[in-house]
């Protein structure tokens, strides 16, 4: 009965202090202190995780004050604090600049002409527009980011700013960037319009999601997915277009690779924060390893779906069975052996992997069409000269480029003959036997009909064999 009792009395004590934390981070080491003379704190392990807040006790402040449980004086010297690191921290500049990456990749997809002062714009606002999301994401989990080892080292937790602080960075950036995109790209509202909804869809639905249910990560996916196609929108695009949707399918099913890796590797400090992630509820793996290979292998469609389509040549799906088969590499090995340094090689190659596809898509994108006219004075024209390098190149390298057989050979005299020309002109000219484009398609069927016309029937075969 007295032990319950004095343990009855520590929790009364313990819960006052611990209700004076954040106004007071004296009452934390006071807490603090108790907990080493209390043979029962490992029943109040319940507290533990606020000892963070101690990092709240002001910089420049020499507490002199007597502790009243030990006796003791407590001193914290200065320390100096590097506030544009803070800020950087607060606006994930990392993840940032992912999105800016990203959204300057939807751009330069569609082609052109390029608006120079449209694109400074687009990927600024769109800078700005994530900054402010992930400043209110940190303000909105300041709490179970005390809690995680990953995350308690951030301004917030750190007390380098304070909550509202950190609210009101977040509110001032996302002003400036949603103005920035409705003024800087006067084409079309949509892409302001996509920026603002972006932060409410990653500081509310993905942020509220996160300790509720495991389908914060498609909600997560699905605002990664939006940055590239505000760069196809800004640059004279519609949402509506083909490209559009590849664009942001891409980013849409990269990101689960990506992440689930990522949550597997931190998934013990996932569990610490309450976050309802999916590793975090699959102790074996299982259901991890099958979201990664799965979605994996949906992202490998992309690039062939792209040349069906018409969007890109067809060297945009050759290339992409390399780039896709070793991310398909290293899912399976993943899913084989479920181990963190597995999961970091998925992880790693999904970082290399987007910028590869973003290029490749680019680079062989029909919207750099080769015999388009643009004038010398036009910026764009220096970028089409360097695609159009690099496609030369490229056709240097490959094999089916160089063991190809023409069929006709183009003449460079001045005395072409007409029929010569013409077969030129129409494209009979292999230059390489793999064909998946729609023209192509259309050519090798022409073609076709071409040579059975020219094939004498049976009839004729006899009469001729009679004749000899």
């Amino acid at each position: 009965m007295t032990r319950l009792l004095f343990f009855q009395q520590c929790r009364q004590r313990n819960a006052y202090l611990l209700s004076n934390i954040r106004s007071s981070p004296q009452a934390f080491l006071n807490l603090q202190h108790a907990s080493t003379r209390n043979p029962y704190f490992p029943l109040l392990t319940e507290y533990a995780p606020y000892r963070c807040f101690a990092t709240n006790i002001p910089n420049n402040v020499q507490d002199s004050t007597a502790d009243p449980v030990v006796g003791t004086t407590i001193s914290r010297q200065k320390k100096d604090v590097n506030y544009l690191t803070a800020f950087s921290e607060l606006s994930k500049l990392k993840l940032s600049a992912l999105v800016v990456s990203t959204t300057s990749a939807g751009f330069l997809a569609a082609g052109g002409p390029i608006s120079f002062p449209t694109l400074a714009a687009c990927t600024i606002g769109t800078a700005l527009c994530s900054s402010s999301a992930s400043t209110f994401n940190q303000v909105y989990e300041y709490d179970r980011d005390c809690k995680m080892k990953r995350t308690r080292n951030r301004p917030l937790p750190q007390g380098v700013f304070t909550p509202t602080q950190a609210f009101m960075v977040g509110c001032t950036t996302g002003i400036s960037g949603g103005t920035m995109l409705y003024y800087g790209v006067p084409a079309d509202p949509t892409t302001a319009l996509l920026g603002v909804g972006n932060i409410g869809l990653y500081a509310g639905l993905y942020t509220y999601l996160k300790p509720r249910s495991e389908w914060n990560t498609w909600a997560g996916a699905l605002v990664g997915a939006i940055p590239p196609v505000m760069g196809w929108v800004a640059a004279g695009g519609s949402v509506w277009d083909i490209e559009a949707a590849l664009l942001g399918g891409t980013l849409f099913l990269w990101q689960f690779p990506h992440f689930f890796a990522l949550s597997w590797m931190h998934r013990v400090d996932y569990a610490r924060g309450g976050f309802q992630m999916v590793p975090v509820n699959d102790p074996n793996g299982d259901r991890t390893s099958d979201l990664i290979t799965r979605y994996t292998w949906y992202l490998s469609t992309v690039p062939f779906i792209a040349t069906i389509t018409d969007v890109t040549s067809s060297m945009f799906a050759i290339e992409g069975i390399f780039l896709n088969g070793y991310a398909l590499y290293v899912a399976h090995k993943f899913k084989q052996d479920r181990s963190n340094q597995n999961a970091r090689k998925v992880f790693l190659t999904s970082l290399w992997y987007l910028p590869s596809l973003m290029t490749l898509f680019i680079l062989h994108s029909k919207t750099w069409r080769e015999d388009e006219k643009i004038e010398d004075g036009d910026v764009r024209s220096l970028l089409k000269e360097k695609i159009q390098y690099v496609r030369e190149k490229g056709k240097e390298l490959c094999l089916h480029e160089a063991f190809s057989v023409p069929t006709f050979k183009s003449k460079t005299d001045a005395n072409n003959d007409n029929d010569s020309t013409a077969d030129v002109k129409s494209g009979t000219q292999q230059s390489c036997p793999v064909v998946l484009g729609k023209s192509k398609v259309h050519l090798a069927r022409k073609s076709t009909e071409t040579m059975v016309e020219n094939v004498p029937s049976l009839e004729e075969q006899k009469d001729s064999l009679k004749n000899i």
